[in-house]
């Protein structure tokens, strides 16, 4: 396995989870860059139990919570208008409203439960299956289903209190 081309490969996706995560650019580019050590140095003993790119998932996730551990670091998400991916995405007709939308999106977010928030960012954010869900967590497929029924519920009714559609839904997911 090249590492260049690993890393050419996987970076960009890393990095993206780790900062929905910490929500701080510096930390979540030190925090891949982390990552990618870690995967280098075990690379020798990657089995090809699950994909490469879930395989660096699972690393990027133990190493950002060895940082909150270190740090004693508990806040998920916590949001940042001005650091905000998304935002900076949106086309410019309704964009007020859709960042009015994602603000209270994650704002509901990070209100919920660690494992709802986690199952949410890999199922729905990160787009990984529920098999590359459940390697990551080291969770069954059941438990990944289950805490993703449970998480959506939960983040519908957080989105629906802080002013979200009225039917209760959240637009994207």
């Amino acid at each position: 396995m090249e590492m260049e081309q690993l890393y050419r490969d996987h970076s960009d996706r890393v990095y993206g989870y780790i900062y929905l995560l910490v929500r701080h650019k510096e930390c979540a580019e030190d925090l891949t860059q982390e990552t990618f050590y870690k995967a280098f140095k075990g690379v020798d003993s990657f089995n090809k139990q699950a994909s490469t790119a879930t395989w660096i998932l699972k690393i990027a996730r133990n190493v950002t919570y060895d940082y909150f551990r270190r740090k004693r670091v508990i806040q998920f998400f916590s949001f940042e208008k001005e650091h905000d991916l998304e935002t900076k995405a949106l086309s410019p007709e309704g964009s007020f409203e859709q960042k009015e939308q994602l603000t209270r999106m994650y704002d509901s977010l990070r209100l919920l439960k660690k494992d709802y928030q986690e199952v949410i960012i890999l199922r729905k954010v990160q787009e990984c299956s529920i098999q590359e869900t459940a390697f990551i967590l080291g969770w069954t497929e059941a438990k990944v289903k289950m805490k993703m029924m449970r998480a959506l519920e939960a983040l519908k009714k957080e989105f629906h209190q802080k002013g979200g559609y009225a039917d209760g839904t959240v637009k994207g997911i």
